[in-house]
């Protein structure tokens, strides 16, 4: 603006000027922005994130289910026949006495204890399910963990109902939850898998969502593997009656080794699990022979100890004198008789080679 002056008085006259009417005479000339420095240049939009300065965030997913179909696809061939084994145990199971399916939780979570570090036998859970009993070196733990294991494995809820309930953690926190409905999340994205594909999955993605640091019966080890194993395990059969669970560690658990790309682990998956399949075949092979020879070696014998004592012999990788006595409703005189007699015509065996404290096991 500016000033006009005339005899008489003294005018102010609006400026035509371009500027805007919130600057005055101290304010600077607006500057374009073509030439401020700090804007991002013009279409920076469609620039390459990897052209850009600093460090780049990985954006690759944390689980990527279309490399899980890929090798399901590559591995077509040998999933239909693990398949084919796992329809065969279920079809033996569903044949056979309740015990076998006891047998062989015992057994498989015997093996899948070495996955804890815990390395329980199979006798040592045996008597720590029913009696109770550790020794003065042995983690009472340990063989609380893996008696969580065998009874999981033996039936009862499965992981898809409730999880938290499965794993014996829903007292935990929030976080817990969280991590669980990340896992659901990642198994929902997975439906058009085969049941034992996505069973390999819901194991390799465990520690992916932080499962890995809880803990069973409040234990003090981290179960990231034996947990996971176990869920796999039932998760794979969900829906089948005779065979509870999928055998993954049985003679060997080299199938659950979680490292390399999505094809390698579900190969080693498939050939674990078939090879743990063919073994729980075989034991259930072994046990039905060794049966039916002890029945007809004791059909002479007299009183329901023996037939207790071959049905306990068939269903525990291990049985004492006071266990036999706890699971029976035979006297301990009666049951001392038989399994010395059961042991003289081979059809049991004394394993500790001692006078006292004894344990037998079947002649298979």
């Amino acid at each position: 603006m500016h000033i006009m002056r005339n005899p008489r008085k003294i005018s102010f006259i609006e400026d035509e000027s371009p500027q805007s009417a919130d600057l005055d005479l101290f304010d600077p000339d607006p500057v374009d922005e073509d030439d401020l420095w700090f804007l991002p240049p013009s279409g920076h939009a469609a620039l390459d994130a990897a052209a850009l300065p600093g460090p780049q965030v990985d954006r690759t997913p944390l689980v990527d289910i279309s490399a899980w179909r890929a090798a399901e696809a590559a591995f077509a061939r040998p999933l239909a026949d693990l398949a084919w084994q796992v329809g065969v145990l279920s079809a033996r199971l569903q044949g056979g006495p309740q015990g076998w399916r006891h047998r062989l939780a015992l057994t498989e979570a015997a093996d899948l204890s070495w996955l804890a570090g815990d390395r329980v036998p199979a006798e040592r859970l045996a008597l720590w399910m029913t009696l109770r009993l550790a020794g003065d070196n042995e983690d009472a733990q340990a063989l609380a963990r893996a008696g969580w294991a065998a009874r999981r494995l033996q039936g009862g809820l499965a992981p898809q109902e409730d999880l938290a309930t499965f794993l014996g953690r829903h007292s935990e926190s929030r976080q817990l939850a969280d991590q669980i409905a990340d896992w659901d999340g990642v198994m929902a994205q997975a439906t058009a898998l085969h049941p034992l594909t996505r069973a390999a999955l819901g194991f390799h993605i465990w520690p992916v969502v932080a499962l890995s640091t809880g803990h069973v019966l409040g234990g003090a080890a981290p179960l990231p593997l034996m947990e996971a194993a176990v869920v796999a395990a039932r998760y794979a059969m969900h829906g089948t009656e005779a065979a509870v669970f999928l055998p993954l560690a049985l003679g060997g658990a080299g199938g659950l080794r979680a490292s390399g790309t999505a094809q390698d682990r579900l190969q080693r998956w498939i050939s674990g699990a078939d090879h743990a399949t063919r073994a729980a075949l075989r034991l259930l092979d072994d046990i039905a022979a060794w049966e039916t020879h002890a029945v007809k070696l004791c059909a002479h014998l007299s009183g329901s100890t023996p037939p207790q004592l071959i049905r306990l012999a068939r269903d525990w990788p291990l049985i004492s004198a006071p266990m036999a006595e706890a699971e029976t409703s035979a006297s301990r005189a009666a049951i001392q008789r038989n399994l010395n007699w059961m042991t003289t015509k081979g059809i049991i065996r004394e394993i500790t080679g001692q006078g006292r404290y004894r344990f037998w096991t079947a002649a298979l």
